[in-house]
């Protein structure tokens, strides 16, 4: 097996000079050289072949022993110093200081075909910034990453990549709930691969330490490997680089929004300056359309986090950057410029997505209203998102309500929640819709076709990956196998996978790991 290594982050961005792996506050440094820790009998359950081609690896290379041993932690490959990165974040709202990569270990860059990789193992131990923590992971939460981050690729959601999934061969302590009542469960990692793991955090820690040499010296490296395409210096530099970054979170909140996806912990360390979606952990796609739901224990109570706050948070989060970024740039106003436009321009881009997932071509500024209107109506009684969006795409021009109705009736929990009133509006609506898609050019067919493409038939529903999790802890990964597959193409209609286009079942209501989970990993 032959790596392209490239080491520009360790050669060109301060070192930790202190080499102990024990927990503390690292200054000046933007990453600590750490080693993974041997796992006593690694095992691989599963591998990512189209991540392995993008990084340079065959599907030969996956069955040799180098693999298992070099993405397990077990061996180091030669000419790299594996590292964690040193950064900051705001959590839940509240400044939390210095936190860094406490259960990730930076195995080292490679280049393929022109394009710079990280490759990161999640689950390989502790680094200096573990504090409390063991770095380790367990295989619960390994296989709801693995499974997510290639789900959400396939989605077009810009998104990290998981390469492998394997078994450490140890055991991990974990308390699931926080309840007091810790267990031990099995031990896993996963290699996660970016262009690089670099957060908004890792600005704000240097920022918060008034390191401005060092704050500058991560901006010109983030600029000249990952957006070479910006041109210039100083000033007009930097102000570039936020707008990118402004641009492409507010793209990754819109594929979010599209798909019904709640990440769950929106800190600031978890936000890439790339605009992928990075760190899953209690993630959820909404069951039920309800735009107040978090799939985070932790966030239970003030739901910061919530479906429908995403955009904000993620306004709240540049913020952020932005104070960051402002030592280097000296001057609030281009900034402030940039962070008015997004919440214009989300709206703008928010209506033109919602028109695609209903079909429309045509822009009338009458939409606003129905798209409010059926928000309005998916929050009544408890709609089924995915397949309320993936079933409309069968109502005709030539449908009247009641029929159409028909077509949509199946994502409702329970047909008994519907009275006389909530009837008559979905009525009245579909009236509206029929009225409205009778204005475009589009056959039903072609409409067909366009609103499948961005309304995906399959998600990787919470209980979905609970089943998986149940399997898997007691050996048996053809669940897992089957699950991947079928999420590589979660726009088609996949027959032979219908089984899972359906409600979440009654029993994964409530149960632990199907309607809400905490942090623990």
């Amino acid at each position: 097996m032959k790596l392209h290594i490239k080491n520009n982050f360790t050669s060109e961005l301060p070192a930790d000079p202190i080499e102990i792996n024990t927990p503390r506050q690292v200054q000046q440094s933007a990453y600590s050289y750490v080693l993974p820790k041997k796992p006593s009998n690694p095992s691989l359950i599963h591998a990512s072949n189209e991540v392995a081609h993008a990084i340079g690896i065959s599907d030969e290379d996956l069955l040799l022993a180098d693999f298992l041993h070099i993405f397990s932690g077990s061996t180091i490959y030669p000419e790299t110093n594996p590292f964690a990165l040193c950064y900051a974040g705001h959590q839940f709202g509240n400044w939390a200081g210095q936190l860094g990569d406490g259960r990730a270990i930076n195995l080292t860059e490679v280049i393929h075909e022109n394009k710079i990789y990280t490759l990161q193992l999640k689950g390989a131990g502790p680094t200096p910034y573990s504090r409390t923590a063991d770095g380790f992971a367990v295989l619960r939460s390994s296989i709801r990453e693995h499974l997510c981050a290639e789900a959400m690729h396939y989605l077009g959601v810009p998104t990290t990549r998981s390469l492998s999934l394997m078994l450490s061969g140890d055991q991990v302590l974990r308390d699931v709930m926080y309840n007091g009542n810790p267990a031990y469960e099995k031990g896993a990692i996963v290699c996660r691969v970016a262009p690089s793991f670099i957060r908004f955090g890792s600005f704000e820690m240097f920022a918060s330490r008034e390191d401005y040499v060092n704050l500058k010296l991560l901006a010109d490296f983030t600029i000249k490997h990952h957006f070479p395409h910006i041109q210039g210096e100083g000033i007009e530099k930097y102000l570039a680089f936020f707008q990118e970054v402004t641009r492409t979170t507010l793209k990754m909140i819109l594929h979010w929004q599209r798909v019904g996806f709640v990440h769950g912990v929106m800190n600031t360390d978890n936000m890439s300056i790339h605009g992928i979606t990075i760190d899953y952990g209690p993630y959820g796609w909404l069951e039920d359309y309800n735009s107040g739901w978090t799939p985070n224990t932790t966030d239970s109570q003030h739901k910061r986090y919530r479906f429908g706050n995403q955009p904000e948070i993620a306004l709240w989060n540049l913020y952020q950057l932005a104070n960051a970024l402002y030592p280097l740039i000296k001057d609030a106003k281009p900034l402030e410029t940039i962070l008015d436009a997004f919440s214009t321009e989300y709206e703008k881009e928010y209506l033109d997505m919602m028109r695609n997932k209903l079909g429309f071509q045509i822009k009338k500024e009458s939409d606003i209203v129905l798209i409010q209107s059926l928000t309005q109506l998916l929050e009544r009684v408890e709609t089924d998102m995915t397949i309320f969006f993936r079933n409309l795409s069968d109502v005709t021009k030539a449908d009247l309500a009641i029929t159409a109705f028909d077509s949509i009736k199946d994502a409702f929990y329970n047909e008994k929640d519907l009275d006389e009133t909530v009837l008559k509006d979905w009525y009245d609506w579909l009236e509206k819709y029929s009225i409205r898609i009778n204005e475009e050019i589009l056959l039903d067919t072609e409409r067909k076709n366009q609103m499948n493409a961005v309304n995906p038939k399959y998600v990787l529903r919470n209980y979905m990956a609970q089943l998986c999790i149940d399997d898997a802890d007691k050996g048996d990964y053809s669940l897992l196998n089957e699950l991947f597959e079928m999420l590589k193409k979660p726009y088609d209609e996949q027959p032979n996978f219908q089984k899972w286009f359906a409600k979440r079942p009654d029993w994964a209501r409530d149960k632990v790991g199907c309607s809400m989970l905490s942090c623990s990993s």
